[in-house]
This record gives C-alpha cells, structure tokens and sequence, in this order.
C-alpha cells in the first residue's frame, strides 16, 4: 500500500503556503501519497484564548514571522507578497476546497487559493476571486458553490476542524504520518521520512 501523508492546513496560514508549495513534489519523490485536509484554525485559537492570530496578538512574534517567510521564500524560489490583510478569511475557500474532496484537481485549487492570497495580495474571502480561480483550472464555478454552501459540506468542514483539536492540532500546517503528528512547514521532510522507516 502507498504511505499516506494528511495535510491539514488553513488557508490563511503564511507556512502553510510554503508547505503546500513543495509537499506534491517532495511526497512524490518519496512515493508518498499526500491527503489534503483543510480545517479551521479560529476555533482552534479560540479554544486558547486568542482571538486573533498569534502572530498579531505578539508584535514580535510577528514581525520575525514576515521576515522568516521572505527569507524562505526566497530561498525556496516560492513567489511571496506579503498580505496587505492579515489574517484573511479562508472560510469559503475551505468550504470549496472540502466540496472538491475527491477531485483531482483539488490540490490545483489549493495552490491557486494560496498564490492569490501571498503572491498576488488578492482577497480570498472574495466570491469573484475564488469564481476566478475556479474556473481558471476549468471547473464549474456555479456547481461548485451550490456545493460548497450545502449544509453537508459545512458540517463535514467543522466535523474536520473537530477532529484536527480531537487528534492534537493546535497550529497550521500539521501533517499526521502514522498517526504521529508534525507541526510546521519545517517538519514537513521529517513527516514524510517517518513514512518510508
């Protein structure tokens, strides 16, 4: 059987981007399959107490995580603009994203989600954007939203945030290997190597 990596991110997570950059080419490479799982970090933090990101609620802490990302980015050779919003909201996108489980070109939609929000400082809370993207990898951007704002589809996202807290999830990107949980875009090669061991 083919190993498989979950990934769960959110999308307005800045090392969630990176890792969704390079996680199809690095889990290939290790004949990996990789499981896209978007959730949704606000509960989450909510459940800490925060009730915004904790790279706004820590000035500090912030402004080396902009920094850290464009040093990443730039030497990974991923294209980066900071967000003139942030943190934006990823909502619809996830629900789109939860409507298109089983389609192949989920992971295209999610790179494309992803760009919009950190290359090109587009809003993806933005129906016309996410239409856009939609249809910019051929998909029926009206089929689709019906899709993803039926109630079946909103259940199964928050059933999915759910099970992220469940299963020890406190921050994005996380990658279940094993059932073994890895936090971060840094851990992202030591998740799938803990796969071929």
């Amino acid at each position: 059987m083919t190993p498989k990596l979950e990934f769960w991110f959110e999308f307005a997570s800045t090392y969630s981007y990176i890792a969704a950059e390079e996680i199809e080419d690095k889990a290939s490479a290790a004949g990996v399959e990789v499981v896209w799982r978007p959730f949704l970090l606000g509960p989450i933090f909510a459940t800490q107490g925060w009730p915004d990101s904790p790279f706004n609620l820590y000035p500090a802490k912030g402004a080396y995580m902009w920094r850290d990302v464009e040093r990443l980015c730039q030497r990974k050779g991923i294209a980066w603009r900071r967000p003139s919003v942030f943190p934006r909201n990823g909502l619809l996108a996830s629900r789109i994203a939860t409507a298109l489980d089983a389609s192949e070109k989920l992971h295209a939609f999610i790179r494309s989600v992803y760009r919009a929000n950190f290359s090109f400082d587009l809003d993806i809370s933005e129906p016309s954007v996410l239409k856009e993207i939609l249809r910019s990898i051929s998909l029926d951007e009206e089929a689709i939203f019906e899709r993803a704002n039926d109630d079946s589809v909103k259940q199964l996202l928050r059933a999915r945030t759910d099970e992220a807290k469940s299963r020890g999830v406190f921050g994005a990107p996380s990658f279940f290997a094993k059932e073994e949980l890895f936090w971060g875009s840094d851990r992202l090669e030591q998740a799938i190597d803990s796969l071929r061991t």
